[in-house]
Order: structure tokens, then sequence, then C-alpha cells
């Protein structure tokens, strides 16, 4: 029987520098100004988060505002222009990693992008097509594809629900035909990934509650921090969000590089290695 590996990113400050900051930076909006003035007045009115920075983001749509009249094809073209920030590593971890486990019978690897930012924009970079499923942010449009409304927020919470549908094995298409599919009750014996075959790797801000997921069911977490050259932690969005009051990442902290000789690509690397090994001694013993 075939072993599945899980490896699960968030995606905005943990396999690119945030892609909504960017975005902003792009059309001329001061990142700054948006996250710790906008957003946080946003906050202060009762918003959760994720539809604070959507909700925001929208109203810069429109022929007289600063994102113009900016469609789901604009974002997927900006987003495949991304492939130049990607952190260092990437995109070849992955080539490595499908290495590691081809030298292994029955163990496979899937890669999953788990993230509150925007899905159109990650699905348009290179990256998307090696992972097999993208759950982030969804936006809804008009009739010339305009953006307009906010279909799908994940927030921190959210997360654990897309959790439990790739430890089901319930693929997004069936969850849009019915979007009560993950409470479905499946056997432990039929899971596809178990909890324990995941490795969860986010930068914490909207994370804890899936480190704490993955963790207390026998998985791995890795946390991600990204400094600049002053030594100071992660991004406008960020650094606003710990201003609001979240709390400080979860996990072993690492910087986003996932080279060999990086400190995060090395332990993943390892740890890969590590899985594969041990589901093979199972097996070996249970014969």
């Amino acid at each position: 029987m075939t072993t599945t590996i899980g490896l699960i990113f968030d995606f905005d400050d943990t396999l690119a520098p945030d892609s909504t900051t960017q975005l902003l930076e792009e059309h001329g909006v001061d990142p700054e100004e948006f996250w710790f003035t906008e957003f946080q007045s946003r906050i202060s009115e009762g918003y959760d988060p994720t539809v604070a920075y959507l909700s925001l983001l929208l109203e810069k749509v429109g022929p007289d505002q600063p994102l113009g009249e900016l469609t789901k094809g604009d974002l997927e073209t900006f987003g495949g222009g991304l492939t130049e920030s990607l952190y260092p590593g990437l995109p070849g971890f992955f080539d490595d990693i499908d290495a590691i486990a081809n030298e292994y019978d029955d163990i496979s690897i899937e890669y999953y992008v788990l993230s509150e930012g925007l899905e159109s924009i990650i699905k348009g970079m290179d990256i998307a097509d090696r992972c097999e499923a993208v759950y982030a942010s969804r936006v809804g449009t008009d009739s010339s594809d305009v953006i307009q409304d906010i279909q799908r927020p994940i927030s921190f919470t959210d997360k654990t629900r897309y959790l439990y549908e790739i430890n089901k094995g319930i693929t997004p298409d069936e969850t849009r035909e019915n979007p009560y599919a993950p409470n479905a009750k499946v056997n432990t014996e039929d899971r596809r990934i178990p909890f324990e075959n995941m490795i969860y790797i986010g930068d914490g801000i909207s994370d804890i509650p899936c480190f704490s997921l993955v963790k207390e069911r026998g998985g791995r977490v890795f946390g991600v921090v990204d400094r600049d050259e002053e030594g100071a932690e992660g991004s406008a969005k960020q650094r606003a969000i710990r201003d609001i009051g979240s709390p400080r990442r979860a996990g072993n902290l690492n910087t986003p590089r996932y080279t060999e000789t990086g400190r995060l690509g090395s332990l993943l690397r390892l740890t890969i290695e590590g899985m594969c090994t041990d589901r093979t001694i199972d097996e070996l013993e249970a014969l």
C-alpha cells in the first residue's frame, strides 16, 4: 500500500514575500498606509482580519481607483511574474523532495498551498502546477471579469477545515459541488493523508491553529521568519498584525531558505528522508 506524505505550505511570507503587499506596490499604493492605518482601522471596527484586507482591496478596484479595473486574469498574470520573488531554493526544492521519495517503494509526496492570500495570484504562478491543490481566498467577478466581491475568505481558523479535507482526501472540486462534504465521516484507515504524515510550513501569523492541530496529531511543523538586513522581522502585513496583538509565531523558527545548505531546506530534506525510512521499516517489520 502506498504511503502518501503531504507537505502543506502557507504562501505569503513562507514561499514568497507577501503577495498582496507586492500587488499594492505594483499599483503605487503605500503598503504601510494600507496595513497600519486602513487595515488596523477596519479591525477596530470588528472586521475579521481576512475580510478586512479583502474588502479594503476591493474598494481600491474601479475606473478611478488605484488598482483600476482589476480582473482575475490580471491577478493571475501578476502571480506569473512573481517567480523571481520566491525564496531561495524554490522551485528546485520540490525536485529534490521528489528525488528522495523516488528512492523508496510505495512512497508518494503531495504538495499543497493553504493561504489567506488571493487564490488567483497563487494559481498564476508556476509553483501552483506542482501542487495537488491550492486553498486560498477567492474573489468573485462581474460580467467583465473585474473583481467585485468576496467569495471565500480563508482566515486562520478556517485553515484547519482544509487540513481535514486533505486528511480525508476530499478534493476542491468536490467541495465546490457540496461545501458540506468535509463533514462526512471517513474511517481512520480510509483517510488519504493521516495527520502524522503531514508536514506544515508557515510563518505563524495565521498558522497557529494549523501548527497546533498537525503537531497534536503527530505531524511535523516548521515556523518561518524572514528578517531584513537590519534584523526587522516580516512584511508590513506581518508587523501590522503583530501590532494588533497576534501571538508570536509557533514552532521552530527558520529563515525561508529552501536550498540544501539553508537550515529550513536541510531540515525538510532530512525530515522527508526520515519519514520515508520509518515507513519502509514499519512495512518490513509487518511482513
